[in-house]
């Protein structure tokens, strides 16, 4: 069996993508954490396959690293948009695709018959507890880490997110750390987890420890939860650009709407073929 992929990045979040209309995947999907393998696969933070939809123009279906099937991934759909249409499967430039965390919205910058760029419309931010979800009474949280206590802003964007401030990204242990938060009891579905370092109300950056597939150079839907949370305590803007490990991301909270909009790259790396 000869299975056609693409190797894609937004941001150094990369993942392999697969054209999966009106074709078998399950293969594929028992597969995945060999595929991933950094020194015995492609190498790649998860698996995206795009297949039709019966709501959308068409349906993105994720997986991390580790074959956990995940609901959302804001570089991955940018990079979707992307794919489609330099594909030549589609030449429409305003898409919408089906996820698990519902149909999202993308406006295509096409530059010399390639997208260069993608503005994805993420939808709403959850703050309610039992959505995101985390077992507390609101959605600040205090946990214990090795007898020290860290606070966390809890979001969802489709997705789980927690979010701690901290002094300096660089600094942070996100190996221990992360992975203790993400695990921890009170997040039943596990959980992102954002440490972000505010610069000034325009700008802030951002290290991610993504759920089942650890740190990541960038994470779209964690960086508009991060927005939401810096503005909400006033930190920042309702506009502002997150600084990633992999580049920058243009977040944009629109109140009007209660919408999220994140705006950046799109990155083919290279293709090939997998034997199975």
């Amino acid at each position: 069996m000869v299975i056609d992929f693409t190797k894609m990045e937004g941001l150094g979040n990369d993942y392999i993508y697969i054209n999966s209309i009106n074709k078998n995947y399950e293969k594929i999907i028992n597969n995945i954490p060999k595929l991933c393998n950094r020194n015995f696969g492609i190498g790649s933070d998860g698996v995206i396959l795009i297949l039709e939809s019966n709501i959308a123009d068409f349906k993105m279906k994720m997986f991390n690293s580790d074959g956990t099937e995940a609901n959302m991934c804001g570089n991955g759909i940018r990079c979707v948009g992307k794919f489609l249409y330099d594909k030549k499967i589609t030449q429409k430039h305003n898409l919408e695709i089906e996820t698990l965390s519902g149909i999202k919205k993308l406006k295509l910058y096409v530059k010399n018959e390639k997208v260069i760029q993608v503005e994805v419309d993420m939808g709403k931010p959850y703050l309610n507890p039992s959505e995101i979800p985390v077992i507390s009474d609101n959605n600040e949280v205090k946990i214990k880490i090795d007898n020290e206590e860290m606070s966390l802003f809890c979001i969802s964007m489709g997705n789980p997110h927690a979010i701690a401030i901290v002094d300096n990204v660089a600094n942070v242990n996100i190996e221990k750390y992360g992975s203790l938060i993400e695990n921890n009891k009170i997040f039943p579905e596990r959980t992102n987890v954002e440490f972000i370092e505010i610069i000034d109300d325009e700008n802030i950056k951002m290290r991610v420890w993504e759920r089942g597939a650890k740190e990541t150079l960038a994470c779209g839907t964690g960086a508009c939860a991060s927005t939401v949370m810096c503005n909400i305590k006033g930190y920042t803007k309702e506009n502002i650009k997150v600084h990633l490990l992999g580049g920058s991301l243009n977040i944009k909270w629109n109140k009007d709407n209660n919408h999220i909009y994140m705006t950046g790259p799109a990155t083919t790396v290279y293709e090939g073929k997998i034997i199975m």
